[in-house]
C-alpha cells in the first residue's frame, strides 16, 4: 500500500501521516525534510537558497545522515525548503529518492513495512501518481498560523503571531505559484479541511476514505 498526503504547512499532515502509518504498519517519509536538509546545508555553508545552481548541487550531494540535523524543524529551515523546492534540478534530484522509498520501504520499528506513506507537497500529483490513496490536507491560513505559533511557543522559541502568519502566506504563495510541481490536490484526492477538526476527527475521515478506496 502507498498513501500520498499533500497540503500546505501546519495543516495536520504530519500528525495524520504518523497515525495512519501506525495503523496500517507503513514506513513513513516526511518529504519536506529532504528539502529542508538541502536548504539548510546551503544556509549553514553561507550559501543562498535562491541560488539555483548551488541548490541543485546540494540536492545531488544530500545524504541520509543530513536528515538527522537538529535544525530541520525551524522556521528558517521551512523557508529555505520552500525556496529550494522551486528549483527544477532540486526536485528532480530528490524525486528518485522518494520513489525508491515508496517502492522499497525500510522496516518500521514493528518490523517489515506493509507499504509506505509519504507526506509532502506533490506526492499525489508527481511522486506517486498511482498511490492507492491520496489525501490533500488543508486548513485556513490563520488557523495554520496559530497552530505553528503555539507549536513554536511550546518548544520554547520566541515567536510573533503576525510574523508567523506573514511568513506562512509568503510560503503558501511560493509553493502554489512555482512553475514546477506546484502545490495542488490530485484530481482523485480526498480534500480534507481540518480548520475545525481535531486530530481524531481528521484520522477517522482519512481512514474511512482509505478503506473505501481499497475495498
Amino acid at each position: 500500500m502507498i498513501i500520498a498526503i499533500d497540503g500546505p504547512a501546519a495543516a495536520g499532515k504530519g500528525t495524520l501521516a504518523r497515525r495512519l502509518a501506525g495503523h496500517f504498519g507503513l514506513a513513513i517519509l516526511d518529504t519536506g525534510l529532504l528539502y529542508r536538509a538541502v536548504g539548510m546545508n546551503l544556509v549553514r555553508g553561507g550559501g543562498d537558497a535562491d541560488d539555483a545552481g548551488a541548490a541543485g548541487d546540494a540536492a545531488n550531494a544530500l545524504s541520509p545522515q543530513d536528515l538527522d540535523a537538529d535544525d530541520l524543524r525551524t522556521d528558517a529551515a521551512a523557508d529555505a525548503a520552500s525556496q529550494v523546492s522551486a528549483v527544477p534540478a532540486v526536485r528532480q534530484a530528490l524525486l528518485e529518492f522518494q520513489r525508491a522509498f515508496a517502492q522499497n520501504p525500510p522496516e518500521t520499528p514493528a518490523g517489515l513495512a506493509k507499504g509506505a506513506i509519504l507526506d509532502g507537497r506533490d506526492i499525489g500529483t508527481v511522486v506517486c501518481p498511482d498511490a492507492d490513496a491520496k489525501l490533500f490536507i488543508t486548513a485556513a491560513v490563520d488557523v495554520r498560523a496559530k497552530r505553528r505559533f503555539l507549536e513554536l511557543q511550546e518548544r520554547g522559541l520566541t515567536a510573533i503571531y503576525a510574523r508567523v502568519l506573514a511568513d506562512m502566506k509568503e510560503r503558501d504563495a511560493r509553493d502554489r505559484d512555482r512553475a514546477v510541481s506546484p502545490l495542488e490536490p490530485a484530481k482523485d484526492a480526498l480534500q480534507l479541511d481540518t480548520s475545525e477538526m481535531d486530530a481524531d476527527q481528521a484520522f477517522a475521515a482519512a481512514l474511512n476514505f482509505i478503506n473505501h478506496e481499497n475495498t
